[in-house]
């Protein structure tokens, strides 16, 4: 079967759209999680008892966790029903304007309590968001990129999510600098109101981008489904609940860029925020490279060692981090928290899209991606706070949160191990239980 011309370069664009995409959104979005350590306990919350501020600032950002479940049952229904590109499109400016209004909100000083519920009010839309966004760059960059490549084109996704924390880091590493009256009055809002900028360029991007052919002949040939989330519950339930195990993996990342961030600026260690603004920094940089490498090697050797080397690894690391931290040794810290998060959780972080992916057929893809990873992301987003809880009083005792760490990466392992590999099945039966045979396969396409 031919090929059309004006589809040859179509993975490039979809990966590059994915790529550009989520880097803007995931900047707004973990922009968040750096204010929420550093400056929210400080201007949103009762600055007379420090360490229950730091705990309400970071339950705020676990509440887009709580929100993206929500999230991903709308938006997921109706990225299988209408397509992948009026959702990328949807969920990004949705994101660019709830970050900026974040950047224009009044402080507890100015309104009182009115001010941490506008701010709950905002991070919920960013949750929204959020959860639409991967899911639907994913199926994407999948139903586009070569059979024999789809771990390589789908990580674009994820390697353009980690552009967006470096891209979060680098605009925080100099306001943090900035003295303290400057940054809690003024200086902390610029990296929001920057997030205008972000909804244009990523606009303009994604509006150009064609619909998958996937989807397109999906719909031609026997259109779409009625109700996707009842289709998913019935036929890929299994799935879902491997998806929702796997994704507890995301609470590296969060008690990574947050609660470590919190706790080696404390004063219980002492390092400064643009110091630890920089391990995060490196770190992402590294996974930059570290992503598409690993998921390369998963088109070769299969999703499911990849996935087990990145959960296993993380559940170890964690702990060499966090005792780095403790030892007040930023050399140290900085190496190891680039080998942590840069090149161990790259594992399973740049393999997931495409493993998660290819557990469903078309026609559910994007539902059954956004609600599987979306209700596991809410509970990694709750972390954070869980870990702020468990560290004692003055929020030191880091082995317990690396040991809370560790469990959290018990089920994403348990997931990977119960499913099928699928880095070898044609992308026409992705989902299916039973391949067709080749006569068959050849008169669906025909």
């Amino acid at each position: 079967m031919s090929v059309p011309a004006d589809a040859v370069g179509q993975p490039k664009k979809a990966a590059t759209a994915a790529w550009i995409g989520s880097a803007l959104e995931y900047y707004d979005f973990f922009i968040y999680g750096s204010a929420a350590a550093l400056i929210f306990p400080e201007i949103f919350f009762d600055k007379s008892d420090p360490a229950t501020a730091t705990l309400l600032s970071l339950a705020t950002f676990g509440v887009a966790y709580a929100a993206r479940p929500i999230g991903a049952l709308f938006l997921g229904h109706f990225g299988d029903k209408v397509g992948r590109k009026k959702i990328m499109v949807f969920t990004l400016i949705l994101m660019g304007v709830s970050t900026f209004l974040i950047g224009c909100l009044p402080t507890r000083d100015q309104v009182g309590t009115l001010a941490p519920v506008l701010l709950v009010l905002c991070r919920v839309l960013q949750g929204i968001s959020a959860a639409g966004e991967q899911a639907s760059a994913n199926s994407m960059t999948l139903e586009h990129a070569p059979p024999n490549r789809r771990g390589f084109f789908t990580s674009f996704t994820l390697s353009g999510t980690q552009g967006g924390q470096l891209l979060a880091t680098l605009a925080f590493i100099p306001i943090a600098a900035l003295p303290e009256d400057q940054l809690l009055s003024w200086g902390w809002r610029i990296p929001f109101f920057l997030s205008i900028a972000v909804a244009v360029v990523g606009y303009v991007i994604r509006r150009k981008l064609e619909e998958t052919p996937a989807f397109e002949q999906q719909t031609a040939s026997e259109g779409v489904v009625k109700m996707p989330l009842a289709f998913l519950a019935r036929n890929h339930w299994a799935d879902v609940l491997r998806v929702i195990a796997g994704a507890l993996i995301a609470s590296v990342s969060t008690i990574f860029t947050v609660w470590a961030l919190a706790y080696a600026t404390s004063d219980s260690v002492g390092m400064s925020r643009s110091s630890m603004l920089w391990v995060g920094a490196l770190a992402n940089l590294v996974a930059l490279g570290a992503i598409p490498a690993w998921a390369t090697l998963s088109d070769r050797i299969g999703r499911r060692p990849v996935f087990l080397i990145g959960a296993a690894g993380s559940a170890v690391m964690m702990f060499v981090y966090l005792w780095a931290i403790s030892t007040g040794n930023y050399p140290l810290t900085l190496v190891l928290g680039i080998v942590t998060f840069g090149v161990v959780y790259s594992a399973a972080n740049g393999v997931w899209p495409a493993f998660y992916g290819e557990m469903f057929s078309t026609r559910v893809r994007l539902s059954g991606m956004a609600i599987g990873t979306q209700i596991g992301f809410a509970v990694a987003g709750f972390a954070v706070t869980f870990a702020a809880q468990i560290a004692g009083p003055d929020g030191s005792d880091w082995s317990a949160v690396a040991f809370f760490t560790a469990a959290l990466c018990v089920p994403p392992v348990i997931a990977v191990l119960t499913a099928r590999e699928t880095h070898t099945v044609p992308t026409e039966q992705l989902g299916e239980r039973t391949p067709k045979p080749a006569a068959e396969r050849e008169a669906v396409t025909a």
